[in-house]
């Protein structure tokens, strides 16, 4: 019994000792793998801020080619209006005589 109470300490003490290697070996890993992961973000936020240019000039022409439809829709709409109109006009007129 006395040999096993100056045995266990030393057991636990060399599995903490092992143990702490562990931990710090873990922690090396895991710094560089933190060093790795940003400069890998990096490298994705300066690519999508070159994106975003592009996106920029898209959204820009498509606002443009948008404001250009419209303006000929409109043209088109109001020129029928008139059209419908005059002949509603004309189909009123006959009818009155």
């Amino acid at each position: 019994m006395e040999a096993l109470n100056e045995t266990l300490p030393v057991v636990i003490y060399l599995l903490l000792i092992v143990l702490l290697v562990v931990v710090i070996v873990i922690g090396i890993k895991l710094i560089f793998t933190m060093n790795k992961v940003d400069l890998l973000l990096d490298d994705v936020t300066k690519k999508v801020h070159s994106l975003d240019r592009v996106f920029n000039m898209i959204d820009y022409t498509t606002d443009k080619v948008t404001m250009i439809s419209d303006t000929v829709v409109n043209f088109i709409t109001s020129k029928l209006k008139r059209i419908i109109r005059f002949k509603k006009n004309d189909e009123e007129d006959e009818e009155d005589e």
